[in-house]
């Protein structure tokens, strides 16, 4: 994937892995759009412009096309947009279950629907998707994410097959943690109390692009997250008595939120 002097609207970009990665794109060459829900507090540097869309929105789908009526030259969209939230599942919000729904899912299925028939029809263009680990693998405490990131994995993976006969690329790429905002304080203290690698949102960044560059389909990050990946796929039982002796130690943080 060619990416100097293309224009790509960038979703989520305002976030941990977004801010890095709106850096690395324009290192590239790219021409970024970044959406955001208040586009005029935005401080960008040349190179990205701000443009207005609340991916929670019921008429996201009208916001997409206010988008593109007045750029016409988007040839990519990067959505690394997503909500989480760290609670067994009882103790999960509806609220936060609809919003993880609408941001992590909805929006990424919206998105496709409104650009990949304009990219089949222009006869170029790029969705990139940004999912996760858990997008792989269900975790004790992520019920809800990883409800979202599974449906996430499975949309691309569908959604490519459809546009196979096509030009549109689709790209889904896994992170596994990342230092960020996005985490409370005691999500960081398990990942420490599990031993948990945790990548820094500049080295994700810069394996977005490299996906992106190289035309990589899939890209999961991480070692040894790859392979419990294809384990979980092929023996998930083994990865079932993995985490179950982990998660006295998760459940701990779980119901306590603190660090013994």
């Amino acid at each position: 994937m060619q990416l100097r002097n293309r224009r790509f609207l960038l979703l989520g970009g305002t976030g941990g892995i977004g801010q890095s990665l709106l850096q690395a794109l324009l290192a590239e060459g790219v021409v970024l759009l970044v959406a955001s829900r208040q586009p005029e507090s935005l401080q960008l540097p040349e190179g990205a412009s701000g443009v207005k869309l609340d991916l929670a929105a019921e008429d996201l789908d009208q916001q997409l096309q206010a988008i593109t009526d007045t750029w016409s030259d988007i040839y990519g969209v990067i959505h690394c947009a997503g909500q989480n939230q760290f609670a067994g599942l009882s103790r999960t919000p509806v609220s936060a279950i609809d919003g993880q729904l609408a941001v992590n899912l909805r929006s990424p299925m919206l998105v496709a629907r409104h650009f990949a028939p304009r990219f089949a029809a222009a006869g170029e263009g790029a969705l990139v998707f940004v999912g996760s680990t858990f997008g792989s693998i269900g975790f004790p405490g992520y019920t809800a994410y990883c409800a979202t990131k599974f449906g996430l994995r499975g949309f691309t993976e569908a959604l490519r097959r459809e546009l196979a006969d096509s030009s549109v690329q689709v790209v889904y790429v896994a992170p596994r943690a990342t230092a960020t905002a996005m985490n409370p304080q005691v999500v960081n203290q398990l990942n420490q109390a599990l031993g948990n690698a945790v990548d820094s949102p500049e080295m994700v960044a810069q394996r977005i692009v490299k996906a992106m560059t190289r035309d990589q389909r899939r890209c999961f990050m991480g070692w040894p997250e790859r392979l419990f990946v294809v384990i979980n796929g092929v023996l998930p039982r083994l990865v079932d008595r993995a985490l179950f002796k982990q998660l006295p130690v998760i459940r701990r943080f779980l119901e306590s939120g603190v660090s013994q």
